[in-house]
């Protein structure tokens, strides 16, 4: 089988042979993006969707989704965050779904290679019942352990 297209169809040995050198080395390629992609998903913007809901005494409360547009980072032993973007806020007493602002800003700091810290201030937009805006403020503080 030598030369090219024949009036058969059939493909030269050398063709093939190509076909299936770009075959490998698109199989091998693909096999390497996780590793050639993971440091860079350590750094740079993203897009955060998270929903929160409170149950207080096992009954439905209200519920709290966040999209947000972020941004990440580290230095050598500190990793950080901030995002902010709209937060639907839906309130069972009500049925009532309002559109909010809210953020957060985080940080973590390895202390060894086995515990890190970790922080995190949160705001969000609402109204008090003198119908005054305000933003609510959260904060969490913790520790993080690794066997």
């Amino acid at each position: 089988m030598s030369g090219g297209l024949t009036s058969a169809g059939v493909f030269s040995c050398e063709i093939l042979k190509k076909t299936i050198m770009s075959i490998k080395s698109t199989i091998a390629a693909l096999a390497a993006s996780p590793f050639l992609l993971a440091g860079a998903a350590f750094a740079g913007p993203y897009v955060n969707v998270e929903s929160n809901l409170s149950y207080p005494d096992g009954d439905y409360n209200d519920g709290t989704t966040d999209l947000h547009v972020g941004y990440e980072g580290s230095t050598d032993n500190v990793s950080y965050y901030v995002q902010a973007g709209p937060a639907f806020v839906h309130t069972d007493s009500t049925d009532d779904t309002e559109s909010e602002i809210s953020g957060k800003v985080g940080a973590s700091v390895a202390i060894n290679e086995d515990l890190s810290v970790y922080g995190e201030i949160a705001g969000i937009s609402g109204e008090d019942s003198s119908n005054d805006d305000i933003i609510d403020w959260s904060g969490k503080v913790g520790a993080k352990f690794t066997f």
